[in-house]
């Protein structure tokens, strides 16, 4: 296996030479957005120092990718996108926020023939919103290739994803349950779909989605690549994988499992002194975005109205609410309209928003699982964030529990946390760029 991939890196890097010899001239006339100069840490930048031109891409994808501000490939990208090009299963375990989602969309759209109508990929996540962002992501890369790409969750009218699918799509991103209906109604034909990403697979493969992807790949074609992304590899993801994937070529770049940008801190209060806490909190941090976990719905409701009260701006989201108001919110809030959220955990699967730099655990969470997702909120693609976490007396034993389960460290918070921790420096532009999108 090592031989083959060597071989594909080889030939892709000597093409990808050749292409970089050729006329450059295409690169000065894209519409490139200002240079990320924020400090970045080695989850992002410890790279075998490729080019995205080396991986043989077609000059459309390029440009979408550039127009997107993406310099270079991270770790994840580098090691995925030449083994997916050649046509390999994949199973990659790589960090929430150091480019998966680059590194399975690139090669997808790569091997999609614009000029085919019918459904060539489809692309499984868990949650509305990270379908939503994933899709805007495709669109955005895909820009300039005349691909056609379709989002479909739950929520939203059956009727209009049906008249989609029958405009004709190439690329579909979905979640479970809203994908097996329009398979079930014959609305979505995946005889010729031979590309399937999962995404977040620990949480598709959960009890929640009851089995749901066993029927989704049945309905696929047998000759197909399966690009597996899990952050965590639980039971339920190895046995899957024995059962679907083909001699999967496995990436693992989960050596510790936190982000190395987020510093993680513990403060013990009382439950009635909670909001008193974060309202010191709020006062004394230089929060560009902050997200705030609570464990229920009813929580999250409550705290979204004592923030307000405390008279900061602060939007809430959890699962029980109507579909058009979360993705409201969800894009108000990416927009950077409120600086403060409040949420579920809903909210802690593969949701990139590049601004936030603190994450509140107003309650603890109870699994590892749950808090590394949480936390990852913050620190996204290698940059700086805090992550604070409010303990009661009865969370001390889940609080060292989950540092033990992943060797990582949560400290005492200190009565002044060093800014250089989570704040971009002054002199960045980036900084000064973010400071204007979100308001008080």
């Amino acid at each position: 296996m090592m031989t083959e991939t060597l071989n594909s890196n080889n030939h892709l890097s000597q093409k990808g030479e050749n292409n970089k010899v050729g006329d450059m001239g295409w690169k000065a006339k894209l519409k490139i957005p200002p240079k990320d100069t924020r400090v970045k840490t080695s989850d992002v930048t410890d790279t075998r120092g490729n080019e995205f031109e080396e991986f043989c891409l077609k000059r459309p994808l390029l440009m979408g990718i550039f127009e997107k501000g993406w310099e270079k490939p991270s770790p994840i990208q580098e090691a995925a996108i030449p083994i997916a090009l050649v046509g390999k299963d994949i199973l990659a375990r790589a960090k929430n926020g150091t480019g998966k989602t680059g590194a399975y969309s690139i090669p997808v759209l790569e091997q999609v023939d614009p000029t085919k109508d019918y459904i060539q990929a489809l692309i499984i996540v868990p949650t509305r919103e990270l379908a939503l962002q994933t899709s805007q992501i495709c669109i955005e890369l895909a820009k300039h290739m005349h691909i056609r790409v379709m989002v479909t969750t739950g929520g939203t009218n059956l009727k209009d994803d049906i008249m989609r699918i029958y405009q004709k799509v190439q690329v579909i991103i979905a979640t479970p349950g809203r994908i097996l209906d329009l398979m079930d109604k014959e609305v979505a034909n995946m005889s010729q779909c031979r590309m399937l990403v999962l995404d977040e697979a620990d949480k598709l493969l959960s009890q929640d989605f009851k089995g749901m992807l066993d029927h989704v790949i049945m309905r696929l074609p047998k000759e197909r690549q399966i690009l597996l992304f899990s952050a965590t590899f639980p039971l339920s993801v190895k046995n899957f994988m024995e059962k679907h994937l083909r001699d999967p070529y496995e990436i693992n770049l989960m050596e510790e499992l936190t982000l190395k940008g987020v510093t993680q801190y513990y403060a013990f209060v009382q439950e009635r002194q909670k909001v008193h806490c974060l309202n010191t909190l709020f006062s004394k941090l230089q929060i560009n975005q902050s997200i705030i976990f609570c464990n229920s719905t009813q929580r999250v409701e409550l705290l979204a109205k004592k923030i307000t009260e405390l008279g900061y701006c602060c939007y809430y989201i959890h699962a029980r609410m109507q579909q058009a108001h979360r993705n409201r919110v969800f894009h108000d809030f990416r927009s950077g309209l409120c600086r403060n959220l409040v949420c579920s955990d809903l909210f802690t699967r593969g949701i990139d928003v590049q601004a936030v730099n603190v994450v509140i655990n107003f309650d603890f969470p109870k699994m590892a699982e749950t808090y590394l997702h949480r936390i990852g909120r913050s620190g996204r693609f290698g940059h700086l964030g805090i992550a604070i976490n409010l303990i009661t007396y009865e969370d001390r034993f889940d609080l060292h529990r989950i540092e033990k389960e992943l060797g990582t460290e949560i400290k005492p918070i200190p009565k002044v946390i060093d800014p250089a921790l989570y704040v971009p420096r002054p002199d960045d532009p980036n900084s000064a760029q973010e400071e204007q999108n979100v308001s008080k």
